[in-house]
């Protein structure tokens, strides 16, 4: 994601000498470290030095989420992994085999300032692939983390402060970039958009120009069916009075119900602010031949609405701009 030719970022690496027991790295790498930023950089530069992105080449075959292999990789020969937390299975499959695609890094992150004490967020979203270049529709891409200091959130990516993959996805380069450490909102917001607003951390949240393309694809929608929506542009132009027509279409609908929403989303997200509107679908007779299209409506009745989430299962799916014109 950072470069053209370059893929997310971090490559082929040494095993973490030994080490996959995240609470005794953490004690390792913070116990003579007196402040919380100091152990923030420690853990952070202990990441982007030993861990490696995983490429083409150094990636083992896996057939399927749900295959014994993937499980396998993910829990390593520890038949208690299962009983642990994802973010404790993740940080120690990655240790045993030194190599991370970017959930990897920024769970491995998280896992050791937990140990050490210190507040973090995981973030998914959507990072810029070269910082200026949109692309014609855009989703969750991509995972970082937050971190608390002393009352203020920086932002980080251990991906791409590692380095970078070459074009042919094959090769990592280790090369170690600043930028994306303990970075402002301000900075991060360039090339990161968070999957939830609110860990953008800023006061009023800025519309990346991807908007101008296509809605923003929340981290639930590729779980489901969902093939195509309306309005395909993700900016909804309107006026104080008028009602908005939006659609969803599900390939198996019916399938899909039998799907688990996110058990993992912050419901105070929906009473966060009078600009954010959730839509449920409208209720509409049954009919065969288009039980699988989903119809939301949207009055606007107010000027102060700014983004629209369209909800499928409960789950938060898409994501639209809302331009108010004020008479």
């Amino acid at each position: 994601m950072k470069r053209i030719g370059f893929i997310l970022i971090l490559g082929l690496c040494l095993h973490a000498h030994g080490q996959d027991d995240p609470a005794q790295l953490a004690r390792d790498l913070t116990q003579h470290l007196t402040t919380d930023r100091q152990k923030v950089t420690a853990i952070f530069r202990w990441i982007t030095d030993h861990i490696g992105y995983r490429t083409k080449s150094n990636a083992m075959p896996v057939l399927g989420k749900s295959s014994r292999r993937y499980n396998e990789w993910l829990q390593g020969a520890d038949d208690t992994g299962a009983l642990k937390p994802v973010n404790e299975r993740v940080a120690i499959s990655v240790l045993r085999n030194g190599v991370a695609i970017c959930e990897g890094y920024a769970r491995l992150f998280t896992t050791l300032c937990d140990y050490a004490g210190i507040e973090t967020k995981l973030i998914a979203g959507y990072a810029r692939p070269n910082g200026t270049k949109p692309v014609s529709r855009f989703g969750v891409n991509h995972f970082w983390n937050a971190v608390n200091l002393e009352g203020n959130w920086y932002l980080m990516d251990a991906t791409w402060a590692s380095g970078y993959v070459t074009a042919g996805g094959t090769e990592f380069v280790r090369e170690y970039d600043p930028n994306y450490f303990l970075a402002t909102p301000e900075q991060f917001i360039r090339d990161h958009y968070p999957d939830d607003i609110r860990f953008t951390f800023l006061p009023h949240t800025q519309m990346p120009q991807e908007f101008y393309q296509s809605p923003f694809l929340q981290k639930s929608y590729v779980k489901y069916s969902l093939t195509s929506y309306f309005p395909s542009k993700g900016v909804i132009e309107a006026a104080l009075g008028d009602t908005v027509h939006l659609e969803l279409i599900a390939s198996h609908p019916e399938r899909d119900k039998r799907i688990s929403p996110d058990m993992l989303v912050d419901s105070t997200i929906f009473s966060q602010s009078n600009s954010l509107v959730f839509l449920q679908p409208a209720r509409a007779k049954p009919n065969a031949a288009t039980d699988n299209i989903l119809r939301y409506i949207l009055p606007v009745n107010r000027t102060d609405i700014e983004w629209l989430y369209l909800l499928y299962n409960e789950d938060m799916v898409l994501r639209y701009k809302v331009n108010v014109r004020r008479p």
